[in-house]
């Protein structure tokens, strides 16, 4: 029965193994009193003083997501936006990726995935994003090693249905509206 795997070279077991305890280890649901915490504030610092955009800038938001999310303002009205909806998920893992990608530690990197993954892409996550099933499989198979690139099917999907499906609500909201005054 062990016939084939005796044939396996050791070094290929070795590393079935550490797969195996890399990816058990980042699934394992956390106990509350033993979890490390990671400086993941719940509520993002606001940025100093964004400054109010022109109504010309605010208005080329209508047409790109993109600037939207770089602008620190439109970041935030957006969000606003998305909470009034229930639905600021999408844009809290959007700027959890943008942040996570910045981490130069391997370390904190494996601590703010194992956060990521908890709190927006396992099954019944807090703040669970709607991404599909082979997104998710993949998004977990990228998290046995994280690195920069391990969110980035999943940021993308995000940022896809924010695009077609919340940006457009948005421009026609009262708090873009007032923006463009």
């Amino acid at each position: 029965m062990c016939k084939g795997l005796a044939a396996l070279p050791h070094t290929c077991l070795e590393r079935a193994k550490e797969i195996k305890t890399k990816l058990g280890t980042l699934l394992q649901k956390p106990d509350a009193t033993i979890d490390f915490i990671i400086p993941y504030p719940e509520k993002p610092e606001k940025p100093p003083k964004a400054q109010k955009p022109s109504p010309e800038e605010a208005l080329q938001w209508r047409d790109s997501l993109e600037k939207l999310l770089q602008n620190p303002y439109g970041l935030a009205s957006f969000r606003s936006f998305l909470r009034s909806e229930f639905s600021e998920e999408n844009a809290e893992f959007w700027v959890a990726c943008e942040d996570y990608k910045k981490t130069k530690s391997p370390v904190k990197m494996a601590e703010k995935a194992k956060k990521i993954y908890e709190e927006f892409i396992q099954t019944e996550a807090p703040k669970e994003v709607n991404i599909d099933h082979f997104t998710k499989a993949v998004t977990m198979k990228n998290l046995v090693e994280p690195s920069p690139t391990s969110f980035d099917m999943a940021q993308k999907r995000i940022f896809a249905l924010m695009e077609k499906d919340s940006l457009p609500r948005f421009v026609r909201s009262e708090f873009y509206h007032e923006l463009i005054k």
